[in-house]
């Protein structure tokens, strides 16, 4: 019997990260959900049976002892990231730096700790969730946008250094998801602009023609499917999932 496939969900312990988590297990792969605290994971990791482990993604040291307990990893699901919406007129810089740090730098770190084993076995996967933040621009947003369009720039130049070494690497750019995370960044972008928030949503949606939020089972679906054999000859794409808001 063929040993089941290992991924890593980093972020794992809510939102997009549980739901990817989730249906991996549900099609029989060995899953680690990694977070910045192990109280974040635990009850998903017991509730599917996966491996909990705790990692700071930003911090090179905790990094290394995280995937050291994880193993041989044959699909990486970068999903941890920040989000603390500022006008750049009131953005500290350490909140700048941590954007960078969390959500660039971190997937950099992540991907240095699986990809010798995926060279050396000649198969493997990483899938970078990047966002229409990765693509395009949104006020209140800049930190964010930053770093997420430096994440695309990143799996794009790792897809083409990889892809004869039977690893691909792709991203995967979501609209607005119907999360906690999503709700609570609106209230917090909507007090520091002055806004309403309902309607803050609304111009959000508004830009996407099917106007909603995006479901995590939806994304996690495209996740699984970039993970399977039938997207072995996809690499070094930007796959939007935003109800045509960047091609409409």
């Amino acid at each position: 019997m063929a040993k089941a496939r290992h991924v890593v969900v980093t972020g794992g312990g809510r939102g997009l990260g549980a739901a990817t988590a989730r249906l991996f297990k549900k099609q029989g792969y060995r899953v680690t959900v990694m977070a910045r605290t192990r109280a974040e994971i635990e009850g998903l990791a017991d509730e599917i049976g996966a491996y909990a482990v705790r990692i700071d993604v930003s911090d090179p040291a905790s990094v290394e002892a995280a995937f050291m307990a994880a193993g041989p990893v044959d699909v990486l699901v970068n999903n941890a990231g920040m989000m603390r919406p500022s006008l750049v007129t009131k953005t500290d810089v350490r909140v700048w730096e941590e954007h960078l740090k969390v959500n660039l730098t971190g997937s950099f770190l992540c991907a240095l700790k699986v990809l010798p084993g995926m060279i050396s076995r000649g198969s493997g996967r990483i899938i970078n969730i990047a966002g229409t933040t990765g693509v395009t621009g949104y006020a209140g947003l800049a930190a964010l946008c930053a770093s997420k369009h430096g994440l695309v720039g990143f799996t794009r130049a790792l897809a083409a250094e990889v892809g004869h070494k039977g690893v691909t690497v792709n991203a995967i750019c979501p609209g607005m998801l119907d999360t906690e995370a999503t709700h609570l960044g609106l209230e917090t972008l909507a007090e520091k602009s002055g806004q309403d928030k309902d309607k803050l949503l609304a111009s959000f949606t508004a830009r996407s023609p099917q106007k909603r939020l995006f479901t995590t089972d939806e994304v996690a679906d495209t996740i699984a499917w970039l993970a399977g054999t039938s997207a072995a000859g996809i690499s070094g794409a930007v796959i939007p999932i935003d109800g045509g808001e960047l091609t409409g």
